[in-house]
């Protein structure tokens, strides 16, 4: 059985790729050209990458506080 993009270990992907793809997604969405297990499939895409772009944004965040102490 192949995998789906769904499937693939978002882990290692950057903040900059996540954050494009996740644009990707979202105009998708907003076309309104899909059956509702692609809207299904590609927000749940979504909510991934965005809580790989919230993991990126978080660690800059530790890093930049910690730098000020």
């Amino acid at each position: 059985m192949a995998q789906k993009k769904d499937d693939v270990d978002l882990s290692g992907m950057g903040y900059e790729a996540a954050r494009d793809e996740l644009a990707q997604v979202a105009s998708q969405l907003e076309r309104g050209n899909l059956t509702l297990e692609e809207s299904l499939e590609l927000w749940e895409r979504g909510d991934a990458l965005a809580a790989v772009c919230e993991t990126w944004l978080k660690k800059a965040s530790d890093r930049i506080d910690a730098t000020e102490d």
